[in-house]
């Protein structure tokens, strides 16, 4: 009975050991938290993403305000010479101008398609940028984990690691455009 008294004793002194030297480990783990949305905002390649895409918004607008501006000018001249137009010339400016309209608004979609083709390739490019980097941070530095803020409820700021992820891709993306 005694030696069995024993190792139970035994048993339950080595299962604490080992349940302290877990409780340590774990004390040690190194966890991260990254702001992707900051990391758009504030990097040198958002930024950069952010103006490319503004420039062809804009150029865009600025082409389709001339399509609108004509599709206008058109649609007044024809309200000025409609009494005096034979039905036949009026049905067939009618139909010209249905047509302009319709390819105003296939243009329209079209700029649309590819500002977000835009978007999505750029922002795309700097999230592979971001996710190699975090790997590599990750990996040299002994992170046990890091994660987007997304659907964090509560983090120390201690753990946030997006400024020294900003400078890295700041960095990285200078190298790329020899800056």
């Amino acid at each position: 009975m005694q030696i069995r008294n024993f190792g139970l004793i035994l048993l339950l002194f080595f299962s604490t050991f080992l349940w302290i030297g877990f409780a340590a480990a774990a004390d040690v783990a190194k966890i991260g938290i990254v702001d992707l949305q900051r990391i758009m905002e504030t990097s040198e390649p958002g930024k950069f993403a952010q103006a490319e895409i503004k420039k062809q918004k804009d150029k865009m607008e600025h082409e389709l305000k001339e399509k609108g501006a004509e599709i206008e000018e058109l649609r007044k001249q024809f309200e000025r010479e409609a009494m005096v137009m034979s039905k036949a010339k009026r049905e067939e400016k009618e139909r010209e101008g249905r047509i302009k309209l319709n390819d105003f608004k296939s243009l329209q979609k079209r700029y649309r398609s590819q500002l977000q083709n835009l978007e999505k390739r750029l922002v795309s490019d700097i999230r592979q940028d971001v996710f190699a980097l975090v790997e590599d941070m990750g990996k040299k530095e002994g992170y046990l984990l890091i994660i987007n803020n997304f659907s964090v409820m509560y983090s120390p700021g201690s753990i946030d690691i997006t400024d020294k992820l900003i400078k890295r891709l700041n960095d990285k993306y200078a190298k790329k455009s020899g800056n």
